[in-house]
């Protein structure tokens, strides 16, 4: 989804330095912090807290981690306060779409000229944007907001082959909420989404080759309340080749077992499903989506049937993997 900064300020007179404020970004669809603490006490008295599961008989208990949404873009300033330069850094293992755009502006000057879109590479930091006084004699303020969009806008979908459905060979399930459906997918990035109906712990299969972009895997409530849960799902975002990106969502507590960086085949096992985030029960939420013009949006799709053919997705369709 779209992100949004509400911008930093600086201002001066004369010749003194700007003083600036640091810009804090949350974007929804970062990751999430945190991970399980097992306790337990062993036959000297010794309490223990680690974050591996002990091999031990005696009684353990289970902290589960406070997870919280992680931004992919952080900023950070460097350079003399009189001409401030702005670095941008990318946390994703994939490219993030950062608009930067003066909300406002008293003689002021920026390099490039604003409002100006850039690409972040994977893991990437850059100089972006330089601001300063036009006239260094005058007093000078302004404000700068930013926009951030998951992927790069020349992302083009070109699957080799319709979707592998994405759990285990033989395994079958049902589509209850497909394309358009009412209870959540109304917006642009969920349209063409699907729900698959299946019991918390199943095991999730890549649906496509392709690099983990993202993850959030210490989430472990769900709810129907769109604005608590809406960003707290635990998920797996998978860049393809051609820049478009699947999303495995809602599912285990723990239950995602790829990380950012690590490239995956087709018809890998990924993780687990469950019902975490906004959710009314077990399922996997499946999507593929795209950075069309700084928006994020779903894009249609098609299954491979049990006869290596392919089918739109509908809702009550019964899927069968191979």
């Amino acid at each position: 989804m779209l992100g949004k900064g509400s911008g930093a300020r600086g201002q001066g007179s004369g010749s003194l330095p700007a003083s600036l404020l640091a810009l804090v970004l949350v974007v929804f669809s970062g990751g999430a912090l945190g991970q399980t603490i097992y306790i337990w006490t062993d036959e000297d008295g010794v309490t223990h807290f680690t974050d591996r599961e002990p091999q031990t008989e005696r009684e353990v208990t289970i902290q589960k981690a406070i997870a919280e949404p992680e931004s992919a873009l952080t900023i950070r300033q460097t350079g003399p306060d009189h001409e401030p330069i702005w670095w941008f850094r990318n946390r994703l293992s994939g490219p993030l779409t950062v608009r930067v755009s003066l909300a406002e502006a008293d003689n002021v000057v920026t390099e490039p000229e604003l409002p100006a879109v850039f690409v972040l590479p994977p893991n990437a930091e850059r100089e972006l944007v330089t601001i300063g006084p036009l006239d260094p004699r005058q007093s000078w303020r302004y404000r700068f907001q930013t926009e951030t969009v998951l992927g790069s806008p020349e992302a083009a979908h070109r699957p080799e082959r319709p979707y592998r459905p994405p759990f285990a060979p033989g395994a079958e399930f049902t589509i209850g909420q497909a394309w358009g459906g009412m209870f959540s997918h109304t917006d642009p990035h969920s349209y063409h989404a699907v729900d698959i109906a299946m019991p918390i712990g199943t095991p999730i299969h890549a649906a496509r080759a392709g690099v983990v972009m993202d993850n959030a895997r210490w989430f472990h409530r769900s709810g129907q309340d769109r604005e608590r849960y809406g960003p707290r799902a635990n998920f797996i975002r998978i860049l393809h080749d051609d820049g478009t990106m699947a999303v495995y969502a809602h599912l285990d507590y723990a239950g995602v077992r790829v990380h950012p960086g690590e490239r995956v085949e087709r018809g890998q096992y990924i993780g687990r499903s469950g019902n975490t985030g906004f959710s009314s029960g077990p399922h996997l939420h499946f999507v593929i989506q795209k950075n069309r013009d700084m928006e994020l949006v779903s894009v249609p799709f098609e299954f491979e049937n049990g006869e290596g053919g392919a089918v739109r997705p509908r809702e009550r369709l019964r899927l069968s993997a191979q």
